[in-house]
């Protein structure tokens, strides 16, 4: 009878030191989940603060490639003002000289070619080599020769084109500023998941929630350091 109580005792303490053993082995297992989860969190609370962080420096990088595209566009539209009006004066200056010249006029004449201005007198003078009083096939007038040309208007183009370069920087900009905000909707959802998994004590459904958390982290992280930065 004895040996019998002693070994029904025995079996008991096996069976309860068993049981401990294996609640301190389901412990440390959510322990290690609780940990990669941590991680996770960690993660995606670094994560959020880069990516708006980048977010607002292309904002920023935007608005300044705006605000010099249009400063570029005010200046070009002050240096077509003023090629236009070149334009027109050089037109003038020339009816009236040659007015002048049909009417042998010769100080009005002279007095009409030293207006010309220096851009239009290049192109003055390769007119009249083509004799144009005697040859038919001759330009018109000298703002129709290869000669003839206008720095405002020609710096009216630079800056246009220079203008529309920002502004294109600008919308990429924000295209890349957008990409960043559509990152921390991502991490947004990743930190949704996790809190969820954390509410629940069955192993196998938190360890479901931490391996999806996992996958869609993922995404936003490659997109980080695929992206440009500032």
């Amino acid at each position: 009878m004895l040996e019998s109580a002693e070994g029904a005792v025995g079996y008991v303490m096996r069976k309860l030191t068993q049981v401990r053993g294996d609640d301190h082995t389901s412990q440390s297992r959510f322990e290690v989940i609780e940990i990669i989860e941590a991680v996770i969190l960690a993660l995606v609370a670094v994560a959020t603060a880069w990516s708006g962080y980048q977010a607002a420096q292309w904002a920023g990088k935007r608005a300044e490639n705006y605000s010099q595209a249009n400063r570029l566009r005010v200046t070009a539209e002050g240096l077509a003002t003023l090629a236009g009006q070149e334009r027109i004066y050089d037109s003038e200056t020339f009816n009236n000289w040659l007015a002048a010249k049909l009417g042998d006029k010769e100080k009005e004449t002279e007095f009409f070619e030293r207006r010309f201005r220096t851009e239009y007198k290049t192109a003055f003078v390769a007119w009249m080599k083509t004799d144009p009083f005697n040859n038919s096939n001759a330009p018109a007038g000298p703002i129709f020769m290869p000669e003839y040309h206008n720095s405002k208007d020609e710096q009216f183009l630079s800056f246009s084109e220079q203008a529309e370069g920002l502004a294109d920087q600008g919308t990429k900009s924000g295209e890349i500023g957008d990409q960043y905000i559509r990152i921390t909707v991502l991490l947004a959802t990743v930190l949704l998941i996790t809190a969820i998994g954390q509410r629940f004590h069955f192993r196998v459904v938190r360890i479901l929630f931490m391996i999806l958390a996992w996958v869609l982290l993922c995404l936003p992280l490659w997109q980080l350091l695929t992206l440009p930065r500032i």
